[in-house]
């Protein structure tokens, strides 16, 4: 299996201790038996404060240290953001969601060749179109 890229949700929810599908704990403990790193995108730093900034997210950190801590976190590590995966999100084939970190996702998943780990119905569709391999979590 390709390495597993969390959508944000995903990574507040790992936080969180929230349970994950029984194919979404097993993808987990096959990466870290494989020593694989599920990663986190840069992205998400941003969606994390937006939601914060917004009180959508209530946290007993700040954003920026409950990130930092995140990715400091055994068996998790902060995926590249290249510019091109940035332009490449303007450019993904088929009918992809149309919130741009959504789009950055997808695309670092795309260029990475990373499953995608979410909830998100728009972006497990559009994986159903096969531009994307994502799971269900």
């Amino acid at each position: 299996m390709s390495r597993l890229l969390l959508d944000t949700h995903t990574a507040i929810w790992l936080v969180e201790g929230q349970h994950f599908s029984t194919e979404a704990q097993e993808a987990f403990q096959k990466a870290t038996a494989r020593g694989e790193d599920t990663l986190v995108s840069p992205m998400s730093a941003w969606e994390i404060g937006m939601l914060s900034a917004r009180g959508r997210l209530r946290m007993p950190l700040t954003p920026a240290v409950w990130f930092e801590r995140l990715v400091r976190s055994p068996g998790i590590a902060l995926a590249e953001l290249p510019a091109h995966v940035l332009i490449a999100s303007s450019f993904l084939p088929g009918s992809p969601p149309r919130d741009p970190a959504d789009r950055i996702l997808i695309a670092t998943a795309r260029e990475g060749d990373y499953v995608l780990v979410t909830r998100d119905k728009e972006v497990l569709a559009y994986a159903g179109q096969g531009h994307l391999k994502a799971l269900a979590c």
